[in-house]
């Protein structure tokens, strides 16, 4: 029994580790944009007392990053089944950079898109989620899980790309948090969005034919 426990005990850890390495990653990129919405929301909270209202606003927080917690243990289960494969078919390393490539195309074209401009648009709106605050626990948590679930939509293809080209590449890392920062905060999103679309795109390029 011991040793049948050890696999499952490995998977557990190796998951653990790779959700704690995600949200450390997570919090600092989403924060500058985030911190705006929940200083809004904390304002917007009527009839609290001071304590209440922080509490209510950290806990919009909690449930923002449940979400992206929720897209890490994703990943990983997508990784872990893409390793997988290669054990048995080696033969497969030999295409991961061209798959990347056209992973990495694919996510500069959705800057492009209608879809993502919609999905920019909701995420730049005050009522993004399509519900008025409450200033209820309940009603804080469904507010931070929509905010969560709005901004892994229109994130997206900004962490396709990321995960495309590495997520221990630094470099990386800070440009996807600079261009998210951006598409939220910056007078004109949409030309953030297309001129980060047209990077990707070309990291996309240079990514097929040097493979």
């Amino acid at each position: 029994m011991t040793g049948m426990g050890m696999p499952q005990q490995a998977w557990y850890g190796a998951a653990a580790g790779y959700l704690g390495m995600w949200m450390a990653m997570m919090v600092p990129m989403m924060l500058p944009s985030l911190v705006p919405t929940l200083c809004q929301y904390r304002r917007s909270v009527r009839g609290s007392k001071g304590i209440h209202r922080y509490g209510l606003t950290a806990l919009v927080g909690v449930g923002y990053f449940v979400i992206w917690a929720l897209v890490g243990a994703a990943v990983y289960a997508t990784g872990a089944g893409v390793t997988a494969v290669e054990k048995h078919w080696g033969v497969l390393e030999k295409g991961l950079p061209v798959a990347a490539g056209v992973v990495l195309l694919v996510a500069g074209a959705v800057q492009f898109t209608a879809w993502k401009a919609r999905q920019l648009e909701l995420c730049r709106e005050s009522s993004a989620c399509g519900c008025l605050p409450e200033t209820t626990v309940l009603g804080a948590w469904r507010y931070g899980l929509r905010l969560g679930v709005r901004c892994c939509l229109c994130c997206g293809s900004l962490m396709l790309a990321l995960l495309a080209i590495g997520m221990m590449d630094l470099v990386a890392v800070a440009g996807v948090t600079l261009v998210i920062s951006a598409e939220r905060l910056a007078p004109v999103p949409l030309r953030v969005a297309r001129v980060a679309g047209v990077a990707i795109a070309v990291v996309g390029v240079l990514t097929i034919t040097r493979g």
